[in-house]
């Protein structure tokens, strides 16, 4: 590959691409992963654990951390954020490697058909753009710096999306399902919700002075992080799904719907002014629909008895 490191501004949405839309994936949060010799699986995602591959791995392989030593086949990518990757000699990759950070080793006789991608930590980050890859693509130097936070912020809500996506499955469908059903009532109960909220953070803000309200807006401040964040990822569902009906996709699992979504919402985000109300409009759904679903648990939770 001629210019690696002008890839390296896609990495982030490369390892997104790389999850399927369909199919089963292996998932794992700290733990190992041990794919067997006589073992088949379709996809393998770690965050923080060790991946062993000496079986075959159908799609890809995506690790955060850890250690990936493949002595098997891997039928799309390995892809390592921070991992320490090591291909046997009789390792096989069908598509490209793609390591952010961490370190890769590849033991003669391995096989790549794809690109290596090879980034180590001391070429990530502001080195890149000393380097020109960047170079002329922006007038001001403070633009460079919030795009990078821009980046980090999309990489934080991959992660998160993952973990909620893998955990909340069921509700997180219902609730998405519920945005089409009744998007205006939805609209109306976040704006409410939001208002309320903010009166209250307000209060309890005035009662810190008498220290009573101390635990109070702790309390607060930890309950509208989790309404926004399972109200966002709810959302990330809801468009990816809606893009991959309109393009005629008869099978999708809530991580590739999720992981398109998160895509589509964080390249309008980029976009000056509309991006910031477009996120904003966002936060009023997500609050609604969290609230009116009960965190995807029912159809209606104001509904009168």
């Amino acid at each position: 590959m001629n210019n690696k490191r002008a890839l390296a501004i896609g990495i982030l949405f490369l390892v997104c691409g790389l999850l399927p839309l369909h199919g089963r994936q292996k998932f794992s949060l700290k733990q190992d992963v041990h794919v067997a010799r006589d073992e088949v699986q379709d996809n393998v995602i770690s965050l923080g654990g060790n991946v062993d591959i000496e079986g075959r791995v159908k799609q890809s392989v995506v690790a955060f951390g850890g250690t990936v030593t493949v002595s098997g086949e891997v039928g799309e990518s390995v892809v390592g954020i921070g991992s320490a990757v090591v291909l046997k000699p009789t390792a096989v990759v069908r598509r490209d490697v793609v390591i952010l950070g961490g370190s890769l080793t590849k033991e003669p006789g391995c096989t790549i058909n794809g690109d290596t991608i090879y980034l180590k930590a001391s070429e990530i980050g502001p080195k890149l753009f000393r380097e020109g890859v960047f170079k002329g693509l922006f007038a001001f130097p403070l633009l460079p710096i919030i795009l990078i936070i821009k980046l980090i912020s999309v990489f934080l809500w991959f992660l998160v999306a993952l973990a909620v996506a893998a955990i909340f499955p069921k509700q997180m469908t219902f609730a998405a399902s519920q945005v089409r059903k009744s998007f205006w009532p939805t609209v109306g109960t976040g704006v409410l919700a939001l208002i309320i909220f903010g009166g209250l953070v307000i209060f309890s803000a005035l009662l810190c002075l008498i220290l009573i309200g101390i635990p109070i807006l702790f309390a607060l401040v930890w309950a509208g992080l989790i309404i926004k964040i399972f109200g966002r990822v709810v959302l990330f569902y809801f468009f990816g799904e809606s893009l991959l009906r309109a393009l005629g996709s008869q099978r999708t699992t809530p991580i590739g719907a999720v992981v398109l979504g998160l895509l589509l919402v964080s390249f309008i985000s980029f976009i000056p002014f509309l991006g910031f109300m477009f996120t904003f409009c966002l936060s009023i759904i997500g609050w609604g629909i969290v609230i009116r679903t009960k965190f995807g648990t029912t159809e209606n939770w104001l509904r009168r008895r």
